[in-house]
């Protein structure tokens, strides 16, 4: 039992930390790109600018529904349950 919960608390800390990892990763090559294509054509950096922001609004989501996720396993582990599941039946 004890070692589900330990693997569990693993799977949360790599899905929020990698989450967090690819969002800072993506929002960077992102501003950088952003950056080249305003200065190369200042006329359409209005536009690219609203683009940009789309994206990072789901660069953004992306990473809350991994924090969710990962909320959700902390907290209502569904794998605890069908341990003691796997258990009790076995045990008799």
């Amino acid at each position: 039992m004890e070692t589900v919960i330990g693997f569990t608390a693993i799977a949360v800390a790599l899905l929020i930390g990698l989450g967090a990892l690819g969002v800072g990763i993506g929002m960077g090559l992102l501003g950088g790109r952003f950056l080249e294509g305003a200065a190369r054509q200042p006329e359409l950096a209005p536009m690219l600018q609203t683009k940009m922001f789309l994206v990072v609004a789901l660069l953004d989501a992306v990473a809350m529904i991994g924090v969710g996720i990962a909320l959700y396993f902390a907290f209502a582990n569904p794998f605890v349950g069908q341990l003691q599941e796997a258990l009790a039946v076995a045990g008799g």
